[in-house]
């Protein structure tokens, strides 16, 4: 296999391409009026319903409809323009999120309106990630990916503190008035900075038929389903993520330790995503830093105090930078004309999985503990990795030959 390795490529000089930096600003905007809208609806929610249930309901909802929108819409990415369908969705999700800043919608009316702009987001999100290798040249493409996804893990890490100020400063319906602002500037920076190409197919329909197709290509090409593989494994260190709460409860700490915990897998991410693009590892550090992502999470069992949990989580945020690989990898040995349909599925699948993974984590922790619990998934993440680990490598080695 050929790798595309960043090399000694700098971050300047992969924004010194104009369509790349306006993929990435628009990308960085939605994002953050994302976050805050999340904050929004879970304080909307509760102050209108005064329940705990609906209130994670309403955020529940926020992830909920990619399971559908990848697979079913994704593909759309594929059919039509990819620029127009980013401005698309970026002006449809302007206007919805509009309407549910209004205060004479009703809650019910308003999680209807979340339910489709979260289906709409599906689309957008393939149709950025399939425009990037059209943009970037081999050489900077990979720095590009390591880029986004640090962003995007640093959006996560500011975004629920500086949400939660906005919010009280200016209420809920003020934030999501914030958020359909986001999307329309969004738009308007990708049909300004990004160049229409046509579409990568011809056709209109997308149909149930075309998303098997893209499920089959994903599940035929072994290293396709190898680098899914990989991707999947981010469910055994995002999991634990819930039992933080319950994990600093048992170490003696408090919310200051839970909040240290859930910092630190995302910051352990941004600087290992620095460390793989500086030190230019590509596809042959993927194994290595996969098989061992899950295993500092195994320490927990000891609860060995909240400073040392944190330094395991954090490692385990920094040796799962293989994901940026895994990711660009994806990208790359996808045809271009089904990238946006392959690209939607990976994603469903990721939120299906990770999904599955939070839920069994709070009943493996009533039954286990917390720590045992975290643990557990640990050690499950290791040995899980150690398969994926010996096939990529037979695969990869076949293909150079």
């Amino acid at each position: 296999m050929t790798s595309t390795a960043a090399g000694t490529v700098r971050f300047r000089e992969v924004l010194a391409v104009r369509e790349y930096r306006a993929l990435w600003s628009s990308g960085l905007i939605s994002r953050m009026g994302d976050q805050l809208a999340r904050v929004a609806l879970a304080v909307l929610a509760y102050e209108l319903t005064g329940s705990a249930t609906v209130t994670t309901f309403t955020y529940a909802l926020t992830f909920v409809p990619s399971l559908l929108g990848g697979p079913l819409l994704g593909g759309l990415a594929d059919r039509f323009p990819r620029r127009r369908v980013m401005v698309v969705c970026d002006v449809a999700r302007a206007l919805l999120v509009g309407l549910m800043a209004l205060p004479q919608v009703p809650f019910p009316a308003l999680c209807a309106l979340l339910l489709v702009v979260q289906l709409i987001d599906a689309p957008e999100k393939t149709a950025r990630i399939a425009t990037t290798p059209d943009v970037l040249e081999a050489r900077l493409y990979p720095a590009g990916v390591t880029l986004s996804q640090m962003t995007s893990q640093l959006t996560a890490l500011a975004g629920f503190g500086a949400g939660g100020a906005i919010v009280t400063a200016a209420g809920p319906r003020a934030a999501l008035a914030m958020n359909a602002a986001s999307f329309a500037l969004a738009a308007l920076i990708v049909a300004a900075g990004v160049r229409h190409r046509p579409a990568s197919r011809t056709g209109r329909a997308v149909s149930l038929r075309e998303t098997a197709a893209g499920v089959r290509l994903v599940a035929t090409d072994p290293r396709l389903r190898g680098l899914l593989g990989f991707a999947l494994l981010a469910t055994f260190s995002i999991a634990p993520e819930g039992l933080a709460v319950p994990y600093a409860d048992a170490l003696g700490g408090g919310a200051v330790a839970a909040g240290l915990l859930l910092c630190a897998i995302p910051a352990g991410s941004v600087v290992g995503m620095y460390l793989v693009n500086r030190l230019s590892a590509g596809p042959p550090a993927l194994a290595p830093l996969a098989a061992l992502s899950c295993l500092p999470l195994v320490v927990s069992a000891a609860e060995p105090g909240v400073a040392v949990s944190v330094a395991a989580w954090f490692l385990t945020g920094a040796l799962s930078a293989y994901q940026v690989i895994a990711n660009a990898e994806f990208v790359r040995l996808v045809p271009a004309e089904r990238r946006g349909q392959a690209v939607g599925v990976a994603a469903s699948a990721l939120t299906a999985v990770q999904g599955v993974g939070v839920l069994l984590s709070g009943p493996l922790a009533d039954l286990a503990g917390p720590a045992a619990a975290i643990a557990v998934y640990g050690a499950a993440g290791t040995i899980a990795a150690l398969p994926l680990a010996r096939s990529w490598r037979r695969n990869t080695t076949t293909v150079r030959a």
